[in-house]
């Protein structure tokens, strides 16, 4: 049962909790797939051009596009979704609606029904990314909307992103293990084993992170941690110029756990700081337009991952990067990735109804307030709210970051002493020295950021007395 304490400020059971959390669990299902294996599908299996090099170039010219798309798109599904109040729950409903053409879209982008076509690569991705916008942007409205109290917020994002993580894990681990069964070759554990290490560190840091937060503080939480994930890149470039990757395989593992450790808390906690520029701007403005907020914020994500997405397909391609005859680690099997990402997809369609139960929006506009939100209120929003610029900042390095690190994480394990030196060498670059400058400016950016918790919850009281 829930416990109402003050108007907005509620308390959730565990329940509503780990159901709200099983809406990212279920994302990531399915958008960590294609994000972390897409390329590999493009340049390996499917081959896009007749040609690894040919495909790897095509194919991050295409994420380019798409993210321009975004840009146009996501404006638009805030705005839609902040002006309607469905019958279904003013952002919950997104999640069952949407939920079911992203399924089908996702299971097509590994379908390769037709002969390699850039135009069926580019219907099914296209298709796939706006569909996933009209879950995500509403879904990351619900955590503003289920309560205000902060201490809440930061234990619901610890389970989102708890959650998260889980789906990272069966994404990076058990994709390779999966795709190998299905296509009846020897299971790859060391890819699975460093894949999966990139998210294993969820499990043990994130529940921790309300208790770092408060022992440290917020911004001390993010450099520690930022740090430690360079430490980690640096190592595992050096450990790979040691010899092949195997031969120090152990250290290659070590390298790789504290690298994920500071990723996860430093780009799992930024979540957290969405409902305090949406309380910021509700503040300034007395208007909640969660809504639009998150629509802005998938315009920073995206385009941090549009960036992620470009520069592996364009190194790759650069480098003369070919998919290497002997390499025994992933299977080029198309029927097994079809049938990998069918199951993925399922399961995660699964998850966003359980979501749909459990995740009632509280706090949100009224009638009143929703007949005037309109498009410019996205740029009129992110123009007079100092913190949301620098949450977008951040955002884009961050997930520039981790996008260049995903897409490239397969192609590190996958055999890298059988590419050309300058491939190798450019692989290397996409999973360590590209991020971790990358991580260089996201702490500038961060040190920036000047809401407290004491100046949200003040925030906080405030709008409710006001609203009273």
């Amino acid at each position: 049962m829930e416990i109402k304490q003050e108007k907005g400020f509620y308390k959730l059971s565990w329940m509503q909790r780990i159901g709200f959390g099983a809406g990212d669990l279920a994302q990531n299902l399915i958008y960590q797939t294609i994000c972390m294996y897409l390329l590999f599908f493009y340049t390996d299996v499917y081959v896009l051009g007749g040609d690894a090099g040919k495909a790897a170039g095509l194919a991050g010219t295409m994420f380019l596009v798409v993210r321009i798309i975004d840009v146009l798109w996501d404006p638009l599904v805030g705005t839609f979704v902040d002006k309607h109040n469905p019958s279904l729950g003013k952002y919950r409903s997104y999640l069952v609606t949407g939920g079911i053409p992203l399924t089908i879209l996702a299971i097509l982008c590994f379908w390769d029904g037709f002969a390699p076509s850039i135009a069926y690569a580019y219907v099914t991705y296209v298709g796939m990314s706006m569909l996933y916008t009209l879950i995500n942007v509403p879904y990351g409205a619900l955590n503003s909307s289920l309560t205000r109290d902060t201490n809440e917020v930061t234990i619901l994002t610890s389970v989102r992103m708890f959650m998260a993580n889980v789906g990272g894990l069966c994404v990076s681990a058990g994709v390779p293990i999966m795709v190998a069964l299905l296509a009846g070759k020897d299971i790859p554990y060391e890819m699975a084993l460093f894949m999966g290490l990139g998210s294993l560190p969820a499990f043990i840091f994130m529940p921790l992170v309300p208790a770092i937060k408060r022992k440290v503080g917020k911004k001390n939480m993010f450099y520690v941690f930022l740090s430690v994930a360079i430490v980690g890149m640096m190592m595992l470039y050096v450990i790979s110029k040691m010899g092949t990757v195997k031969e120090h395989i152990v250290l290659v593992y070590v390298a790789q756990f504290i690298k994920s450790t500071g990723v996860i808390v430093a780009t799992g906690y930024m979540w957290a700081l969405i409902p305090e520029v949406i309380s910021y701007g509700e503040w300034k403005t007395g208007r909640r337009i969660s809504g639009i907020v998150n629509a802005l914020t998938g315009i920073f994500f995206k385009a941090g991952m549009a960036l992620g997405g470009v520069i592996p397909g364009w190194v790759l391609a650069w480098t003369n990067y070919q998919a290497a005859e002997e390499a025994q680690t992933l299977p080029k099997d198309s029927n097994a990735w079809f049938t990998c990402m069918l199951i993925f997809a399922l399961v995660g369609m699964v998850l966003l109804i359980f979501c749909f139960t459990q995740a009632k929006e509280r706090v949100v506009m009224d009638d009143n307030e929703t007949k005037n939100v309109k498009v410019s209120d996205l740029w009129t929003e992110f123009l007079r709210n100092r913190p949301l610029r620098i949450i977008a900042l951040f955002f884009i390095t961050a997930f520039a970051m981790t996008s260049v690190g995903n897409a490239a994480g397969a192609y590190f394990m996958n055999d890298l002493e059988l590419q050309n030196p300058l491939a190798q060498e450019g692989i290397r670059w996409l999973v360590c020295i590209i991020p971790a400058v990358l991580l260089l400016v996201a702490m500038y950016i961060i040190s920036r950021y000047e809401l407290t918790d004491e100046v949200i919850d003040e925030i906080n009281k405030e709008i409710e007395n006001k609203n009273k």
